[in-house]
Formats: C-alpha cells, sequence, structure tokens
C-alpha cells in the first residue's frame, strides 16, 4: 500500500523527515519497503520562473520565429528565440532558464542551453504545456494572468506537489492501517512515548436540507450489517482540482472526476470503501441489499458480463442489480460526466461473503481487499459525511436527508482480561504501569483497572485483536522491540518428554528416510483382491477386508499390506526407466479379525537397483540385504527401541526374512520379495522390502521410560570375522548367537561383505562381519578381546557349521 507523507500531515503535526517516520513506521510494524520521492510534474519544474515579454519582433532569417526579450525577474533581460504564434508584447508567461531540465514525457528529460537560432542567441524557452507537462496542448505558449508577479517560481503557481511516497508491506491482519489516518494514528502512538500527540479526523460538517427520495432495505442480513446513503442534486462532474489529483497519482491512482475522486480519497484517507450511484439511473426509490436467482447476467464496469451465484451480495434496484456489494460496480449505474444526481452509499459487509463473491468472479479491488479483511463498522457513518462535505465543496450541489441509515447485525467489542506481569513475562521486558497505560491510551483502548488485572475494550476498527497475545504484540510495537534489552548470557535448559507423541515420531522417522536418500509414497489404501491373491495365497487372502460397494474391480478390498502399494509403485516406476528406487511409505494396512477389524499403522521400505548412482567409480553395486538391515535398525534407533531380538522366519510373500521380536511380539520382518509376488507385477528385479509395526511400535514407545546415558569413557574396538557358512543361514542367526555369547561387552555386529561365486564350495557363501566391543567400566585388554572374539567363533562354528577363512 502506498501513502503519501504530505498527506500524513493532515492528521498528523510532526517535524520529521520522510527517513524518520519510515523508521518510526517500520518499528511499529509497518515495513516500509519502498521510499520515493514524488513530483506532481515530472522534474519538479525546478528553474522555470515567470518572465515578462518586453519585447517581440520578427526574427530577420525566418518568418515562423520572432525574437524576444524577457523579464525574469533577475534585473537582465533575456533574449529568447520563440516559435510560437501567439506570443507578443507584454505577455506573462513561463520560461524554462538555461540549465533547466524539462521532462514533457516519462523518462525522457531534456536540458535547456544557450542556443544561436537561425544567427539569434536565444538564452531559454517560453514554454507550451505539453514542454512542461503539465497539459497536451501545443497551440501555443501559456499565457498567464497580467497580474502574476514576474520571477516566480512555476511549481508556486501551477500547485506542483513535492512529496515523498512509502510503500507499506501490510501484514493481512493490518486492516486499520488501509487509509492515511490508521498510519498516521500509528505514528501517533510511537510519538506519545515522548510527547503525548494524537492523530485527528478532519473536522466534518455537512449542510444537509430534507427530501431524501431514496431509502434503504437489507434484506440479507447475513451478508450486510450496515447500510447508509445520501442523496447528492444538481453536482457538477468535471475533473477534479490540483490538490485532490496530486494527492490521488502520488498513490498510484489516475484521477477520472470530482464524485468518483472523492470516494477514493476517502478510501484512502480512512480505510473504508464508498461507492457512488448515478441516483437517475436508479429505478424506484429503493434500494435493496440481497441476493438474485443463480445464473442472473449482470455487466460490471470492465464491461464483462459476468453469470452470478446465488451466494453473491448485490445492491439492486426494483429492476436488478446495480453492484456486487463489496466488490465492482455495475456499468448501468456508474457515475459519467453527464451525472447530476447521485447516491452515495456506505456499509459493512461480511467479510466472508466478499471474500467468497471476489474470487468467485476473479476480482480483487481496492473496496474487496478491504472489506474482506474487515473494515471498522463505527466508520460508516463518518466516512459517508466526510465524502458527502467534499462533494459539496468540489462538485456543488444540495446533500438530501436524512441519511438512510439500516442496521442487522455487527461485530461485538473484544474484551480481553490481562495483567502487567503477564505482559511483561510473555515479551521479556520491564514495562511500567505508567508506561503501559500511556501506550493502551494511544491505542485507544479503553481500559479498567482492579487490583493487578487490566479489563481491556478494543477499539472497533482493530478487528484482528481478539486474544491476550494480540494486546502482548500491541503493547511492544509501541513501546519498541529494540527497546527490549538482550541478556548477556542465555540460559537453556533441555527437557526430555516422558512419553513419545505418535505424530512427532512419524515426522522424525520420515525426515530421517527422506535425508537418506528415500522417497516417500502415498498411496490408495483400496487394491484388488485377484493380485493379492496371486501375491500372499488364497488361505490368507481369506482375511481380506472386502468393501461392501466397490468402485471397481481394482478397488475392491482394503490392502493387508503396504508390500502392495509398494510393488505397485516400484513396477510403475521401472516401466518408466526408473532403475534405482529407495521408497518408503507410512500408512495403515487392515486385516480381518474373528470379532473385528485390525487396523495397523504401518511403515514399509523397499531397495530396487544399485546402492549408489552409477558413476566411473561405482558401477554394479546393487543393494544388499545389510543395507535393508541396517535402514531396519536405523528406524528403531530413532524410536529408541534397541532391545529387539533378531530371528529367521517364514512369511506369504517374502524369503530370507528375518524377524525382529521382544518375546514372541514381533514388531518388523523384513527380506527379498519372492518371485511369485514380483510375477505378478510384472517386476524383473530383485526387491528388498521391510515392513514395521509402528502401532507396536509406538506403544513400546509409550510405556518405555527415557533415560540419558554419559558418552563412552573407554575406547570400542573392532575385530573382523571372515566365514564359510551354508546360503540358507541368515545374517540374523549369526547377530544373534554372537550377542548371547558375549553379552553387555559387544555393542554391535555388522556385515560388510557377502560373497558367494568362484572358488567356494557349492552351497556356501562367505560373510565378512564386524563385532564392535566396549566395556563400560574399564578399558578392555588384548586378552579379554581375544578371548570374547574366540568364545563367538566357537559358538558360531558349534552352533552354524561356520569356518574361519
Amino acid at each position: 500500500m502506498k501513502v503519501s507523507y504530505n498527506w500524513l500531515k493532515n492528521y498528523l503535526s510532526f517535524d520529521l523527515s520522510p527517513e524518520e517516520v519510515s523508521e518510526i513506521l517500520t518499528d511499529t510494524g509497518l515495513e516500509i519497503e519502498k521510499l520515493e520521492p514524488f513530483e506532481s510534474v515530472p522534474g519538479g519544474l525546478k528553474g522555470v520562473v515567470v518572465g515578462h515579454v518586453t519585447e517581440a519582433v520578427q526574427h530577420p532569417n525566418a518568418d515562423k520565429l520572432k525574437v524576444t526579450k524577457v523579464d525574469v525577474g533577475t534585473g537582465q533581460l533575456l533574449n529568447i528565440v520563440c516559435g510560437a504564434p501567439n506570443v507578443a508584447q507584454g505577455q506573462k508567461v513561463l520560461v524554462a532558464t538555461v540549465g533547466t531540465t524539462l521532462m514533457p514525457e516519462p523518462d525522457k528529460p531534456f536540458k535547456i542551453k544557450k542556443a544561436k537560432i537561425r544567427g539569434e542567441e536565444s538564452f531559454g524557452m517560453i514554454c507550451a504545456e505539453d514542454e512542461l507537462g503539465i497539459g497536451e496542448s501545443h497551440d501555443g505558449i501559456m499565457v498567464l494572468p497580467e497580474d502574476t508577479s514576474v520571477g516566480e517560481a512555476a511549481a508556486d503557481i501551477l500547485e506542483v506537489e513535492n512529496d515523498y511516497v512509502f510503500e507499506i508491506g501490510l501484514t493481512p491482519n493490518r486492516t486499520d492501517a488501509f487509509g492515511h489516518y490508521g498510519v498516521a494514528r500509528d505514528l501517533a502512538a510511537r510519538l506519545s512515548l515522548k510527547n503525548k500527540v494524537r492523530a485527528t479526523l478532519p473536522e466534518v460538517k455537512v449542510d444537509i436540507a430534507d427530501g431524501n427520495p431514496i431509502i434503504v432495505k437489507i434484506e440479507d442480513a447475513d451478508g450486510c450489517g450496515q447500510y447508509a446513503g445520501l442523496y447528492i442534486e444538481s453536482v457538477k462532474v468535471e475533473p477534479s482540482p490540483g490538490w485532490l489529483q496530486n494527492r490521488l497519482r502520488a498513490i498510484g491512482l489516475q484521477p477520472i472526476n470530482t464524485v468518483v475522486d472523492v470516494t477514493n480519497y476517502v478510501l484512502h484517507e480512512l480505510g473504508h470503501p464508498l461507492h457512488a450511484f448515478d441516483a437517475d439511473k436508479i429505478d424506484g426509490n429503493t434500494v435493496f441489499v440481497k441476493t438474485l436467482p443463480e445464473g442472473t447476467k449482470f455487466k460490471t464496469l470492465d464491461e464483462l458480463e459476468r453469470n452470478l451465484s446465488s451466494e453473491d451480495l448485490m445492491i439492486c434496484d426494483a429492476k436488478g442489480g446495480l453492484c456486487i456489494a463489496g466488490v465492482f460496480g455495475g456499468i448501468g449505474s456508474g457515475v459519467s460526466e453527464e451525472t447530476t444526481n447521485v447516491f452515495l452509499e456506505s456499509a459493512w459487509f461480511n467479510p466472508s461473503r466478499v471474500r467468497k463473491t471476489a474470487k468467485r468472479h476473479a476480482l480483487n479491488t481496492d473496496a474487496s481487499f478491504r472489506y474482506e479483511r474487515g473494515v471498522d463498522h463505527e466508520m460508516t457513518l463518518f466516512a459517508l459525511k466526510r465524502a458527502a462535505q467534499l462533494i459539496q465543496e468540489l462538485a456543488g450541489g444540495t446533500v438530501r436527508g436524512p441519511i438512510n441509515h439500516e442496521l442487522t447485525k455487527l461485530p461485538e467489542q473484544s474484551e480481553i482480561s490481562i495483567t502487567l506481569k503477564r505482559i511483561n513475562d510473555l515479551c521479556g521486558a520491564n514495562i511500567s504501569a505508567e508506561e503501559l497505560e500511556n501506550i493502551l491510551s494511544s491505542l485507544d483502548f479503553e481500559f479498567e483497572k482492579s487490583g493487578e488485572w487490566y479489563q481491556l475494550k478494543v477499539p472497533s476498527y482493530r478487528v484482528d485483536v481478539t486474544r491476550e497475545a494480540d494486546v502482548v504484540e500491541e503493547v511492544l510495537r509501541i513501546y519498541g522491540y529494540n527497546a527490549i534489552a538482550l541478556p548477556e548470557r542465555m540460559s537453556i535448559s533441555v527437557s526430555i518428554p516422558q512419553k513419545p507423541e505418535p505424530n512427532q515420531v512419524m515426522q522424525s522417522l520420515a525426515n530421517s528416510l527422506s535425508a537418506r536418500g528415500f522417497s516417500e509414497i502415498m498411496s490408495n489404501g483400496l487394491t484388488e483382491s485377484a493380485k493379492i491373491q496371486k501375491v500372499v495365497g488364497e488361505e490368507l487372502a481369506k482375511d481380506l477386508v472386502a468393501m461392501l460397494n466397490p468402485l471397481s474391480m481394482e478397488l475392491d478390498v482394503l490392502r493387508p499390506t503396504l508390500a502392495i502399494s509398494s510393488l505397485e509403485s516400484i513396477s510403475y516406476n521401472l516401466n518408466r526407466q526408473a532403475e534405482r528406487l529407495m521408497f518408503y511409505e507410512i500408512g495403515t494396512a487392515y486385516q480381518k479379525a474373528e470379532k473385528a477389524y485390525k487396523e495397523t499403522l504401518t511403515l514399509s521400505i523397499a531397495l530396487v537397483g544399485d546402492r549408489f548412482r552409477e558413476s566411473w567409480n561405482n558401477q554394479g553395486q546393487p543393494f544388499s540385504y545389510s543395507d535393508l538391515s541396517g535402514e531396519v535398525k536405523g528406524v528403531f534407533e530413532i524410536m529408541g527401541i534397541t532391545d529387539l531380538k533378531a530371528e529367521s522366519g517364514t512369511h506369504s510373500f517374502m524369503t530370507d526374512v528375518t524377524v525382529l521380536k521382544k518375546g514372541e511380539k514381533p514388531f518388523a520382518s523384513f527380506g527379498v520379495v519372492s518371485p511369485r509376488a514380483l510375477k505378478t507385477y510384472g517386476i524383473k528385479k530383485p526387491v528388498l522390502f521391510a515392513e514395521i509395526d509402528l502401532t507396536a511400535s509406538l506403544r513400546k514407545m509409550k510405556h518405555a521410560t527415557k533415560t540419558v546415558d554419559d558418552l563412552p569413557k573407554f575406547p570400542t574396538v573392532r575385530r573382523d570375522l571372515s566365514l564359510l557358512l551354508n546360503k540358507n543361514i541368515p545374517f540374523a542367526e549369526i547377530e544373534k548367537l554372537a550377542f548371547a555369547k558375549a553379552g553387555n561387552m559387544l555393542k554391535e555386529v555388522g556385515l560388510f561383505d557377502v560373497y558367494e561365486g568362484k572358488n567356494l564350495p557349492e552351497g556356501k557363501k562367505s560373510y565378512a562381519i564386524s563385532f564392535t566391543l566396549r566395556d563400560e567400566k574399564k578399558t578392555l585388554t588384548d586378552k579379554k578381546i581375544e578371548q570374547t572374539m574366540a568364545q563367538i567363533q566357537s559358538e558360531l562354528e558349534t552352533a552354524l557349521g561356520a569356518e574361519l577363512r
């Protein structure tokens, strides 16, 4: 929003530079994004003065030129060659002296220089309107009244406005600052910290005669809480005076005529929209606020015909629509140069209704922008009278009353209770009671004090202040954010929540997996029963949850496992040449139990293709079983679950299955998707898949007590073994036996290489395994380390037939 520096001075007396005002407004929350100078005439006509033509003779060498002598008040006559046909001795004219820069067109300046024209020297230029940039006429030079003083600056005679314009980045809640008076009010509030000052509204005195022929009637009380109208007869619609045009141009508006310019002026003065109708185009003597039938056609001021909704609030006469309420006027009732009688509207419309209508018709006007955010209903009558006064002063006419004014339901004034201690606690300041009361008064808050409590009544123009935190914000922005001292030291306390919050846990899991390169998939919970039977077998498929009225045969059951959606996504991407896939999904799986249906919150993980993207130094390294095992363990580490035991297991659609359990309760299972399942979805690459029961995991976390351990004081030791084993022995069995034998001294078992191929006996595979050891009470000795590793090796040889390579 653009705000004029000079315009602000209409409501508040201050002696501050534009830069100082800019800094204060930004500190109060009205952020100044840009500050620019404005001149109503580009260049400001600096160097253009009134001259008196004392002599005008024919140029000796040119028929269409004259040589003049002009007195500009310097005591020396200027010799100026002029080509204007109307230049004559005795005239008062405007002279651009040597060195002056004129700008007849935007961004096209030209500088006046001493010149020799057809042999005669010329020291300036006698100007026409278009050469000065104040009009389009080039019929001749501008001739001024005879009593104009020689040497007077043209800028003073032509009322050239030199101003500064602030561009404010208003937040949507600050509807109170959508006018110059609102901005002046904030500026006054900050200045009141030192000297009590108030922004004052202009005095309004309107001579109102009897005989208003138009009455108003609100038929849609939900859409309109207040509507007021005045009738002004015998107005003369013509261009606005210079001061009004300058005000509007400064903020980027194009002047149109006196009536329209006044409504725009009041809008940007008070922040309250108005609308002017040609009263002679209103059919009947009643203006209705109501809706029209669905599909009614209405042509707006932009000459577009629009199909109205039955929810669109309209201003109507006896025949039909005149205006889309709070949004845009109709082409059939607008004010033109032929208008002589005006009906002036001021209202409060329901913000929600205006917003929906503006969005429905893709309209964003100055009026809708304010109405949809909420305007001050107490400004309705004042704005109407202010506009009527200005129209009467500038366009003449008689204001006919009384003001026809109808009320339905308006917003109630907010009341908030708060203490000074609460304010200081929330904002970290040390505001005194006197300072608080001064700030509240400067912001127009009415208050009563009872003990420590302040009972506040929020001013009607602050529709966004509804709660305690809003009051603190208001006080703080006037007190000054920069006035709060920052502490020299920061105190931080770390609190450890005893119980996890499920959504936070799932968000942490999602963030971690995404950071590790996984892509999240979100799929439909409905799937096809025929495919599930092929994946899990007909026996297990009996427990599917079938839809009573399926949308299609492809969506006839709820998925019993997230593997279905994962395989569908893998198939889709592989068919589009995406060769490396890392997917995860958090969703619900559904099963039919004996007496009820069971919903299980589940996390699925799927790996396909190579571990690394193909490059010159990374080729042909597919994801391994240990990669999947590591991802699953990482998930449980995030959840703080570290006491699960790994066991070999069986699964309906996976081979080489590892199950993570606590007692007999399974928490996760992972392995390689079976060829039968892959064939069902046309997948020709191996798929590593894991499914984690988040319902059980979150329940376990809920009953667990979080503890914080000191960082390890003693070093860890790693030892590696290379073992030859039968192919059917999963890594989980090795891990289980190692932990059972080594006890608490063994911290981690890792599989860092698997080899199957040449130089190995048939049916064998080679595992390279790391063992991480640490004693929490002392440093491990070589003897203890070797003894522990010997025990692990012996256990693996005895239980699994492992051979040391």
